[in-house]
């Protein structure tokens, strides 16, 4: 009767199995779908390991040699420093030597322009014609009065000037 009852029932639908696969090629398929849009999920599980209680050997040797590479470092480095910092200076004292060239070019300019300007100044003719245009006039010869004609012990001679004396009409 039980089946008799089990056979009434599933009257019109699918049974069982067939069921059963149904829903498991739909699982099937979403998770195909799943897959290819999501990653698998990773897991980390913590192992806690204790290690308080060991103890680190020395090793001599290894000891050695982390000392000798640390020296040898430390020169190396040293070394390169030294010689960064020459050829620093060597750059700076190039810029100071093309610096002062510079300067010296433009010194020795204007002192040839003050040597122009000197003997334009100094030009016999224009200083001539600038006393005439002020009033002066050419001495009379016995207002000059020549060092050499009259010395006294080798003594200098002090220009003096002497007002002559105008003749009454």
């Amino acid at each position: 009767m039980a089946a008799e009852a089990m056979t009434f029932l599933n009257i019109g639908r699918p049974s069982w199995d067939a069921r059963v696969a149904s829903h498991n090629s739909a699982l099937l398929a979403q998770q195909r779908v799943r897959r290819r849009s999501m990653r698998t999920p990773e897991c980390a599980f913590i192992k806690h390991i204790d290690n308080t209680r060991l103890v680190k050997a020395s090793d001599p040797v290894r000891e050695r040699e982390m000392r000798v590479f640390s020296v040898v470092a430390t020169i190396l480095l040293g070394l390169v420093l030294v010689y960064g910092l020459q050829h620093f200076y060597a750059i700076e004292s190039g810029y100071n030597v093309e610096s002062s060239k510079q300067q010296l070019e433009q010194l020795r300019e204007e002192n040839r322009q003050l040597k122009l300007s000197e003997a334009q100044l100094t030009q016999p003719g224009r200083i001539d014609s600038l006393a005439r245009e002020m009033g002066f006039t050419e001495p009379q010869p016995e207002q000059i009065v020549h060092a050499a004609s009259n010395p006294e012990n080798g003594a200098p001679v002090m220009a003096q000037a002497t007002p002559q004396a105008t003749p009454v009409h």
